[in-house]
């Protein structure tokens, strides 16, 4: 049985660490040798895929260890450049593991298409026009896609909102019209924007108006994962803090991010740090996400934290995080880039659903990480060691100049490359 407790995975070589996934996921040659940045993505295949190409631009792709959802092991492909954030990830997926692991769940795979409807003669009219026919748009919409109705998806509901009615302006008046379909395990823009693109001129012959946006949305609030982790104190314990001590860093400083957008918007892009990279490793748009994650934060008006941190009855820190997940498995480029199907297979996900609850997961890890870094020595003491590597590169350290260079960095505390590149002229003399 694969599982993702990986002891000392970061001191191997990247040799022995590919060894030990071939073996994890019985892997071929093949499926190996794309992990090097010049297979991962052919020129040519890039060139198919958006405009202008010229090139490809790598990201490393680390594993994220220790992951324990629902009772199944995980080894999940994180694309960052971000030093810190996969080791972070891993270590705090190690305390929730030894906790039990993450608890997750989801509302399904429903998305919303909308259309845009102005110069109603009568909006009230036109809405109650709209609603009477709901069954028949319904059947229109799964018409044009008969695919994703045979896969059991297909538009499953509908309803109609009046934006600004009493407006003076008629470029604030409009009636919008969601129609909410199941995209099953594709990310579905397409399917959505084919669906409502095709009742478009039905819907405005029947509101007596013009249409103008026809488009899926990216604030999946019908398609939302959440993950949960509860931890004893004890688990927390390290560097001179208690359990207890550390369990009410972290909840006051969630408090913190609850209450003010400016911490907020720095606490959720930690979040985001162990999300985006699953995303983007996965293949799925990223931007998507974000917007959506980032709106669900505001959803009741105020931008808030993404993440709830408490303690319960017996005293455990318990961790929430709740998202809208506009993801997929199949389609888009999860279909044509190699490194997107090999991170899928990584992970061994049987469907978008799984996935969103993984990516949710990692996002809650990070979340732990980083606040539990800053309540107990601050976050730049791990980060500036892992950090302290990339300066020594950049100041021109090669081979094992590179981690000598970055030690001594970490141990005079001066981690920059002026300072860098002192050694590199040292050691070279």
């Amino acid at each position: 049985m694969k599982s993702s407790r990986i002891p000392g995975f970061y001191n191997k070589t990247i040799q022995e660490r590919r060894e030990i996934l071939r073996n994890l996921n019985s892997f071929n040659e093949e499926e190996i040798i794309a992990l090097d940045s010049n297979q991962s993505l052919p020129v040519e295949l890039a060139d198919k895929m958006i405009e202008n190409v010229v090139g490809t631009y790598p990201l490393p792709l680390g594993l994220g260890l220790n992951f324990l959802i629902n009772g199944k092991d995980y080894v999940i492909p994180m694309a960052i450049e971000e030093p810190s954030v996969v080791a972070s990830a891993s270590f705090m997926a190690k305390i929730i593991r030894d906790a039990g692991g993450f608890k997750t769940e989801s509302t399904g795979r429903t998305m919303i298409g909308q259309i845009q409807v102005v110069g109603c003669a009568d909006f009230q009219l036109a809405k109650e026009t709209l609603l009477n026919h709901k069954e028949a748009l319904i059947e229109a919409c799964n018409i044009s896609y008969p695919s994703i109705v045979k896969r059991g998806g297909g538009a499953k509901d509908m309803d109609i909102r009046i934006l600004n009615e009493t407006s003076e302006s008629k470029y604030e008046q409009m009636l919008v019209l969601h129609m909410y379909i199941d995209t099953c395990d594709a990310m579905g823009a397409n399917i959505i924007n084919t669906m409502v693109e095709s009742i478009a001129p039905t819907v405005e012959e029947l509101a007596n108006g013009k249409v103008y946006l026809r488009i899926l949305s990216n604030y999946a609030d019908r398609s939302v994962a959440k993950a949960t982790c509860v931890i004893p104190p004890h688990l927390l314990v390290g560097d001179g803090y208690s359990g207890e001590e550390v369990r009410d860093g972290i909840v006051h400083a969630y408090e913190f991010a609850a209450s003010d957008p400016y911490r907020a918007v720095t606490h959720n892009k930690g979040i985001m740090n162990g999300i985006d990279p699953v995303v983007i490793a996965t293949g799925n748009d990223w931007r998507a996400v974000e917007a959506g994650a980032h709106a669900y934060a505001a959803r009741s008006g105020v931008y808030t934290s993404m993440t709830t941190w408490f303690i319960d009855e017996v005293g455990n820190l318990v961790g929430e995080l709740e998202l809208p997940m506009s993801i997929g498995t199949v389609g888009g480029a999860t279909r044509v880039h190699p490194m997107a199907k090999l991170s899928l297979e990584i992970l061994g996900t049987e469907s978008a659903e799984e996935l969103a609850q993984i990516i949710v997961a990692v996002g809650l890890a990070q979340n732990l990480g980083a606040l539990k870094a800053l309540v107990t020595d601050g976050i730049q003491k791990g980060h500036m060691a892992l950090h302290s590597r990339s300066v020594a590169v950049a100041a021109g350290a090669t081979g094992e100049m590179i981690d000598m260079i970055a030690e001594q960095l970490v141990e005079e505390r001066e981690i920059r490359v002026g300072r860098a590149k002192e050694l590199v002229e040292q050691y070279t003399k």
